[in-house]
């Protein structure tokens, strides 16, 4: 599984935004998703991208639309 790393300082997830809104944090994903904490830190900082299975995943766990999640206002 591959996956991206984001350049020029893009932020292409809002999953720490979501995460706020949603009074979650950091631990809880992690903890529901059983993967590692600083996986889930680099998603929330968008070094790198979760894929999109796991995107819908986490979607569903915060019950939220995934374009929620997605930012596609700096899409060229």
């Amino acid at each position: 599984m591959y996956n991206l790393v984001v350049t020029m300082d893009r932020k292409l997830n809002r999953i720490k935004t979501v995460l706020v809104n949603n009074g979650r944090t950091n631990k809880c994903l992690s903890d529901h998703l059983d993967k590692d904490p600083a996986a889930i830190n680099k998603w929330c900082t968008n070094t790198y991208q979760p894929s999109l299975e796991m995107t819908m995943t986490i979607a569903k766990l915060l019950n939220v639309d995934i374009n929620e999640l997605v930012c596609l206002e700096d899409t060229p």
